[in-house]
């Protein structure tokens, strides 16, 4: 685990796997929550996490590297709700992931369903969260050329992560499935569907 300053209030921590962020992340939301921690924000992204609103960056790196032993594993049930993404799998690229697969449609579909997806981090635009869970003989390359719009709703795979489109952009990812389920409402708190940390299944729609 690497430290590094992140501005006069900020603390970045560091690894080389997702694992350890996903260790980190989880230990640092159920320290803040049952009081051992001071924090503002807890971000992960892919091999970091950035804590701000503290000033002791020892104090981040003595919870960490020791488990916070005394911190249950989630935070007020945060993590235990397994959230069900309804998806009828018709995407513009379900044949040619069959083929990246080995497998036929039905192939992907009973994959991807049956697969159990966390939230490892979110950007690229509100609402869009970045799923991690697939195996890695099943990661598959972006579109060698992006499209110009992708509907919204869209479930989408890139690298080893699977995605729903929140709104209507442009986008690089191959598209197997689309959802009618909303992803960000402004009206909602929090706005986003899926935030990190949360478990998610996507349940095929016939």
């Amino acid at each position: 685990m690497r430290v590094r300053r992140a501005g006069p209030s900020a603390v970045l921590l560091e690894w080389d796997d997702e694992a350890a962020v996903f260790a980190a992340y989880d230990l640092l939301v159920a320290a803040r929550a049952h009081g051992m921690l001071d924090a503002a924000e807890i971000v992960p992204a892919a091999r970091t996490v950035l804590v701000d609103g503290v000033t002791d960056p020892d104090r981040i790196r003595s919870l960490v590297e020791t488990g916070a032993t005394d911190a249950p594993s989630s935070a007020a049930g945060t993590l235990s709700t397994t959230i069900e993404i309804p998806t009828t799998y018709d995407g513009a690229d379900l044949d040619d992931v069959a083929h990246l697969w080995g497998t036929d449609r039905a192939g992907v579909v009973r994959i991807h369903s049956r697969t159990e997806f966390r939230v490892a981090f979110c950007g690229f635009a509100p609402g869009f969260a970045y799923l991690t869970g697939l195996d890695a003989r099943h990661h598959v390359a972006r579109r060698s050329s992006p499209r110009t719009r992708v509907p919204a709703g869209t479930v989408a795979l890139a690298g080893p992560y699977s995605g729903v489109y929140p709104s209507a952009s442009p986008g690089g990812w191959q598209c197997i499935g689309r959802t009618e389920a909303i992803l960000f409402d402004l009206e909602k708190d929090p706005p986003a569907l899926l935030t990190p940390g949360a478990t998610v299944r996507f349940v095929e729609v016939r």
